[in-house]
């Protein structure tokens, strides 16, 4: 385990979650909600309201089960030990899948920069995994590094994005925004729908706090907070900068522009400020992929830790990276990039998200569901009770209205991947016969 002093800082994890959730998640969001028109900006309110349910779920099952391996460790208090498996393997797969697309999300945006990156299937491949084997290298340096180079890039989402939610009202035309309200003439209840799994892909990154608890110094106190503070701003920042580009850029010329936040900058000042702000969403989209690598070498280590994956994904450097774990995720990202190779990036991009959102939305929902066990063990006084499973019950109801908007495909994809970790935990599942492995003491916590 690291050192304290080789920990992440409240500051450090904040960072990691805002990284994780705004550094790839919001930069293409207005075109593709403009392509449904601003009546897709309502989904922003049902999902804020869930993704901060969910937060608060975390949050006190962080205060009240200081177990490691966050959503994983939190399942099993309910679920038993394969529960545990089963969390991890899903979101183990959920960040990989999402770590290539993010990387294609990124080689899309320096194409303008880069033009052979555009011309076909291969050149997006080398672009794709040549961005995840830079940040998996960067990651070597162990947590400290990666929460300091994360509050460096993060900076490429606060430049052009929270300062669009400042500045562009100065631009907006309530005459552009009411154009493009309703163009498809869509009911309002369809609107929203379709544009969930946009929504929930931007806040994916809620748990990473959770998820790094190994890593971070006082994490009772931090990865509450964290989770809460990066949940919050995240949801003020998408809702507000979602909403001013509506009323500055044509619906037609938004929905159709690979670079929003690059597009609406370019016609608010020139060309070359929309050049900077393309190449500050370059730079965010790399610290994402780092952070989210970061993440996913970490879920790895705490399910070898607890003998539920290979012991050589527990084994660290001395700045405690899990070099070995991280090289075998590059691979498996590289495999998935191979995979699902195609000339149309944002068709790739779309199958990728859905696939990743939904194997995120099953270890939320049995995580969830564990807070009334872990609330049972610590002895919470009845009106803290109440209160936590009505925010619980919020929390589980839009994730599940979230697996439900992410259609068919998406969720028949979820359950084959969840399937599998059932039958592979049947093969590992004699370790644990003899071994009277229980689920670790929840604190008592009477208020």
């Amino acid at each position: 385990m690291a050192s304290s002093s080789k920990k992440m800082t409240l500051m450090g994890l904040t960072t990691l979650v805002a990284v994780n959730m705004m550094g790839s998640g919001i930069i293409m969001l207005p075109s593709s909600m403009a392509q449904l028109g601003a009546i897709s900006l309502l989904s922003w309110i049902v999902t804020a309201i869930g993704s901060m349910a969910i937060a608060y779920g975390f949050a006190q099952l962080g205060v009240l089960c200081p177990r490691s391996g966050g959503m994983s460790a939190y399942s099993e208090e309910a679920h038993g030990r394969s529960s545990f498996f089963m969390a991890s393997f899903l979101y183990y797969l959920s960040l990989a899948v999402g770590n290539v697309a993010i990387a294609i999300s990124a080689v899309g945006y320096m194409t303008p920069f880069f033009p052979w990156l555009g011309t076909g299937a291969v050149p997006l491949f080398v672009g794709v995994v040549s961005l995840i084997w830079i940040t998996t290298v960067a990651n070597f340096g162990g947590p400290n590094v990666t929460g300091k180079l994360g509050a460096i890039t993060v900076w490429g989402v606060i430049v052009p994005v929270a300062g669009l939610s400042i500045i562009g009202w100065f631009w907006f035309d309530a005459a552009t925004f009411e154009a493009a309200w309703n163009p498809n003439n869509m009911a309002m209840s369809d609107a929203i729908a379709q544009s969930i799994p946009l929504t929930l892909w931007a806040f994916l990154g809620m748990e990473s706090a959770a998820q790094n608890s190994d890593a971070v110094e006082d994490p009772q106190k931090n990865v509450p907070l964290a989770c809460l503070f990066g949940t919050l701003g995240a949801a003020v920042v998408y809702i507000l900068s979602t909403t001013v580009i509506q009323g500055i850029v044509p619906n037609a010329e938004l929905a159709n522009s690979s670079a929003p936040f690059a597009f609406v900058y370019a016609q608010m000042f020139n060309p070359t400020v929309g050049n900077i702000i393309l190449v500050l969403a370059v730079m965010a989209c790399v610290g994402s992929l780092l952070g989210w690598q970061f993440t996913l070498s970490q879920t790895s280590k705490y399910t070898a830790d607890d003998n539920l994956f290979p012991k050589i994904f527990s084994k660290v450097n001395k700045a405690g990276a899990p070099i070995a774990g991280m090289i075998i995720a590059g691979v498996l990202q590289t495999l998935m990039a191979f995979s699902t190779m195609s000339p149309d990036a944002s068709q790739q991009f779309g199958k990728l998200v859905d696939l990743a959102a939904v194997t995120n939305i099953v270890p939320y929902i049995t995580a969830l569901s564990a807070l009334m066990v872990v609330m049972t063990k610590a002895e919470v006084e009845s009106g803290i009770y109440s209160r936590n499973v009505i925010v619980t019950l919020v929390a589980i109801i839009y994730s599940a209205y979230a697996l439900y908007a992410s259609g068919l495909e998406a969720a028949f994809g979820g359950m084959m991947v969840m399937m599998l970790s059932y039958v592979l935990y049947g093969f590992i599942a004699h370790r644990f016969e003899t071994q009277g492995a229980q689920p670790g003491a929840a604190v008592t916590n009477k208020e």
